[in-house]
């Protein structure tokens, strides 16, 4: 049996949520920017898009350090990918700073307003993938984003397309359609552009074979080959994300302790409906011991 280490996505981010952290990790992501990142975690800071992708990389790193034990396999959902592969030895901290600044200054200049995500809630793929068809066009654009879960998926585009297919969901019985605290249109094909400038940054940046299991959230299948991990992270920003057919990816593959790093807890909310049997756990709320003794038990259970 293995140990899964996860990383939220944009949605997931608390104002204050870099101010409980380790204060090394806070100073040593403050060195190489230049600046004071806990001037990021403000309420009125989140509204960036780099602010808050920062903040995320920069939680799940800091606290992942904290568990001291490793895991056998990481999985981040979009830009949880970052600190996913930080973890996974695969990419330095220091360039995962520089590239997530960046990756979020592309993204919030490709669509300062208008643009973003909302979630579905009650209705399975097909069904939504039907509605999306009835309003998608060139000047309501509007896309398929993230799979979630059976019943639950993401979409992105333009505030009024996403208007029209959130109603048109919520009368085919919707529970629920709720715009989410993502203010650009993450996972499709409107950030195709962004992306390949990211791409273009990558391609300056050593990355190494990672030394656990590395997820991929868009392709719910491990990554090995550095050029291809190269190519995960600087796209997924423009990929769907198969977050149900990564956390069953892990589970097919032994993974019985599934480890929430923080904020939040929407992931292990997410992972219950796949994990018949094992620990699902966020990191926010449970004692760091109890953590570090999961993760010590599930490694003795391999040797």
């Amino acid at each position: 049996m293995s140990s899964l280490l996860v990383f939220p996505g944009q949605g997931a981010q608390q104002p204050g949520m870099l101010h409980g952290l380790p204060r090394e990790t806070v100073n040593e992501a403050s060195e190489v920017l230049g600046e004071d990142v806990l001037r990021l975690d403000f309420a009125e800071a989140l509204n960036s898009t780099r602010a808050v992708q920062l903040c995320l990389l920069i939680a799940g790193v800091a606290a992942s350090r904290q568990l001291l034990e490793p895991a056998d396999y990481v999985a981040g959902l979009s830009i949880g990918a970052y600190p996913a592969a930080v973890v996974a030895g695969a990419l330095s901290f220091s360039d995962a700073l520089h590239l997530v600044s960046l990756r979020g200054e592309l993204m919030q200049q490709a669509y300062p307003q208008g643009y973003g995500m909302t979630a579905i809630i009650g209705l399975d793929l097909s069904t939504v993938e039907r509605l999306l068809a009835q309003v998608h066009s060139v000047e309501t654009p509007v896309y398929l984003a993230n799979i979630n879960a059976d019943n639950q998926v993401v979409i992105a585009g333009s505030d009024g397309a996403m208007k029209a297919v959130a109603q048109l969901a919520k009368a085919q019985g919707a529970g629920l359609a709720k715009r989410l605290a993502v203010s650009v249109p993450s996972h499709c094909p409107l950030l195709d552009a962004p992306a390949k400038n990211l791409a273009e940054a990558f391609a300056k940046v050593s990355l190494k074979t990672p030394t656990m299991g590395y997820l991929s959230g868009s392709r719910a299948r491990p990554i090995v080959n550095i050029e291809a991990l190269r190519d995960d992270l600087a796209f997924n920003m423009c990929r769907v994300v198969d977050w149900r057919g990564t956390v069953q990816s892990a589970y097919e593959r032994g993974v019985r302790l599934h480890i929430e790093l923080p904020p939040g807890a929407v992931l292990t909310g997410l992972a219950r409906r796949v994990f018949e049997q094992g620990t699902v756990i966020a990191f926010d709320g449970a004692r760091l011991d109890t953590l570090q003794a999961l993760l010590r038990e599930e490694g003795s259970r391999q040797l």
